[in-house]
């Protein structure tokens, strides 16, 4: 498809005109009557703006018009969503060419328009044998073009820009965390991460089991145990180049952790079967990881980025680690196995202890899908957010908000360190109450943190596999990406304005 941005109108099969529902709707209607081919009086009866509501109209000369209700105040997050329902339902019917006419807003909302629009031609039937063709709007024949005014449109370009970096790579994220684990396990995230490592500009190393057992990364291989799959870490590292060879500004380091478990069984302490088919969906950290590593080299960010990913299997077989064994983690510390399908934080110990250790980052931050705990408090509406640093925590709840990627803080007192205390190793990998069980999780990592002074651990299980308009079970969803990536902008033009003196 090509995207383009035009400051003129010019025809079009469909025009698309997104309309808020603010107090000046009745005179934008009247406005927009003539364009629509209707008396003002019908338009302002038939169309209120509410979330996602669509008019359409044909022209005499067969083209479309589309109205498109965006409801009040709508976020980043409403006009992504609102026009990939738009796009996911009519991508069978679209013609050619496409117009959105975006010039009643801010620049800035093209970024979310086109992650919309590219997301909703996601097709979820990876393995299907008789799928249709989409319409070519979808191919590489396919035109997108967005209007903005002369005043929004160097912002619009920068906007339309990122979008679209961060829907190519999050569709190849959503691909990753869909695949079954007969087509994906923990080499396959190690291949993808070297592919675009080199197509990108950005460094990857892979240690494989034997390197892993080489530097003792017990926590990690003691999970892998039960699977015939090899366990590896996945290290990827972004440095921006300067503009200026002779330079060497001081960019801002920051770790990324996630988990990688491709498919988790629980291990002897194995789930239910209910919901097991979903649990190729428990590397939703990783994915994350990985994608804004990708998307920060795609646009340049001025952050020097590193990202971990220590990927696994929790399989069972008979040497599959039981509850009750005690393990070493690559810092040293011992960790008794209480139950093997809290496995998720006893990989991440790996993660972050190898991170600190080597690359000593300025902020560390890891993501996991890793309790259902989170989900029985927050719901499938917001990701457990915990830390002890409070603008660490101010600046990741600001990318939540303008993304809509939402993050609630927890608290992280430490009279829940009593959860984790265990009688024969340092620490425990589960309390074994049912309850605070996000709580106790993050205070196990945060042994693993080693007292990092700008650590947050986000637990994401509610948020990475959920229900959306692409198919009639839970899937993926890519988040965390354009968070972190948020984030990211922010923290580098932070640091530019210290740097100036500002």
């Amino acid at each position: 498809m090509i995207i383009s941005l035009q400051t003129h109108s010019s025809p079009a099969d469909v025009l698309i005109i997104p309309v808020a529902q603010t107090d000046g709707l009745l005179e934008q209607l009247a406005r927009l009557a003539d364009s629509v081919g209707l008396p003002t009086r019908v338009l302002q009866a038939d169309f209120k703006a509410e979330p996602n509501e669509l008019f359409s109209q044909y022209q005499p000369d067969g083209s479309r018009v589309f109205l498109l209700g965006l409801g009040k105040e709508p976020g980043s997050l409403d006009w992504l969503r609102t026009f990939r329902k738009l796009f996911f339902t009519q991508k069978t019917k679209l013609p050619l060419a496409v117009t959105i006419d975006l010039t009643g807003f801010a620049g800035a909302v093209a970024e979310s328009v086109v992650l919309g629009v590219l997301g909703g031609g996601y097709d979820l039937r990876l393995y299907q044998t008789d799928k249709t063709d989409l319409s070519a709007f979808y191919a590489e024949e396919g035109r997108l073009t967005v209007l903005t005014t002369p005043a929004e449109q160097e912002t619009a370009q920068a906007a339309l820009m990122r979008g679209e970096v961060l829907a190519q790579t999050q569709r190849q994220m959503l691909d990753l965390m869909n695949a079954p684990a007969n087509y994906k396990n923990p080499q396959t995230l190690a291949d993808w991460a070297l592919t675009s490592g080199q197509a990108h500009g950005y460094k990857v190393t892979v240690l494989d089991a034997d390197a892993l057992a080489e530097q003792g990364l017990g926590a990690l291989l003691s999970v892998a145990r039960g699977s015939e799959v090899a366990p590896v870490l996945i290290i990827a590292e972004y440095t921006p180049q300067p503009d200026d060879p002779s330079a060497q500004p001081a960019w801002p380091r920051v770790g990324l952790v996630g988990k990688g478990v491709t498919f988790d069984t629980g291990g002897i302490s194995i789930k239910t079967s209910a919901n097991m088919h979903l649990m190729k969906s428990d590397m939703g950290g990783g994915a994350a990881v990985l994608g804004t590593i990708e998307v920060a080299a795609r646009l340049k960010l001025p952050v020097h980025l590193i990202g971990i990913v220590p990927a696994t299997e929790n399989s069972v077989d008979g040497r599959s680690t039981k509850p009750g064994d005690v393990v070493t983690a690559y810092s040293g510390k011992t960790i008794e196995i209480i139950d093997t399908d809290a496995e998720g934080r006893v990989i991440l110990a790996d993660g972050l202890g190898y991170m600190i250790r080597n690359f000593q980052p300025d902020v560390l931050i890891d993501l996991a899908t890793l309790t259902g705990s989170v989900i029985a408090a927050l719901g499938y509406h917001a990701a457990g957010l915990f830390t002890q640093n409070d603008e660490l925590a101010a600046q990741l709840i600001t990318a939540a908000n303008e993304t809509g990627e939402r993050l609630w803080r927890m608290p992280l007192w430490d009279a829940y360190k009593e959860d984790i205390k265990s009688d024969v190793a340092d620490v425990k990998n589960f309390s074994g109450k049912p309850l605070a069980g996000s709580i106790s999780a993050a205070k196990f990592l945060e042994v693993f943190a080693e007292g990092h002074p700008a650590w947050a651990h986000l637990d994401i299980a509610g948020m990475a596999f959920a229900d959306t308009e692409f198919g009639q079970q839970k899937n993926a969803t890519g988040f965390g990406i354009r968070l972190l990536v948020d984030y990211l902008r922010r923290l580098s033009a932070k640091h530019s304005e210290t740097k100036s003196g500002y």
